[in-house]
């Protein structure tokens, strides 16, 4: 498994934005993956995990194999579906006389003494659509993949169980990313180039939709994987 655990996009580009090195950690995936983990936890995923070996293969069918284009599209379409909404999110509505002036353009930009508190908002409604889409499509690739063969039905399975266990400490670590933001946001408001925040800010959503996105992607491979065969 790969050492270093800090190699996401949304790391590095955090740690640029912080203006800060972000060193590779010294252990490595499974060490990591220690620290998040009580006993139970562990006996369970290890449980779960043997059984994707322990069950009997067998050839699925022509028809249920036909669907992996159909994930492909639907991963497609939600991934397209988000990306567009984080760029078209660029600015906050404007509010007050200006949300009335029917003159002005949709987007117009942020005035300068809103502060932060508008692209916090805009940052968590957009974690909350990422949230609910991705659940979405994760849980219907699993469901396809328990049609198709009981291996893949125990790695859907498998894939459930870690993500009971890690979601939530998942969830837990990148609602600190709006923190963090605040910090670039107020450093740039004080040197004059807040201008530029909202073009940052789109790109640490764009890159924590890739994280999000990572195990589904996994699991269509291992579906397409399937295909192959």
């Amino acid at each position: 498994m790969h050492r270093n655990f800090s190699s996401s996009g949304l790391v590095r580009l955090l740690g640029d934005l912080a203006s800060v090195d972000v060193e590779p950690s010294k252990q490595d995936v499974a060490e990591r993956l220690g620290d998040w983990l009580d006993v139970f936890d562990a006996i369970t995923l290890h449980a779960a995990h043997q059984s994707i070996h322990a069950v009997d293969g067998k050839n699925p069918s022509d028809a249920l194999l036909s669907r992996a284009p159909a994930l492909e599209d639907e991963f497609h379409r939600v991934r397209t579906t988000l990306v567009k909404g984080i760029t078209a999110s660029a600015s906050p509505p404007a509010s007050g006389n200006q949300a009335r002036n029917h003159l002005s353009p949709p987007e117009a930009p942020i005035e300068t003494d809103a502060g932060y508190a508008p692209h916090r908002q805009r940052y968590l409604a957009q974690q909350r659509q990422m949230v609910l889409r991705i659940e979405a499509l994760r849980a219907y690739v699993r469901d396809a993949m328990t049609q198709v063969s009981p291996q893949l039905g125990q790695l859907a399975s498998f894939d459930a169980v870690m993500d009971e266990r890690l979601g939530a400490r998942e969830q837990k670590l990148l609602s600190t990313v709006p923190v963090l933001l605040e910090r670039r946001f107020k450093h740039l408001r004080s040197t004059q180039q807040q201008d530029l925040f909202g073009q940052e800010l789109q790109e640490v959503l764009l890159a924590e939709l890739e994280v999000r996105l990572q195990p589904v992607v996994g699991l269509i491979e291992a579906f397409s994987n399937e295909v192959k065969k």
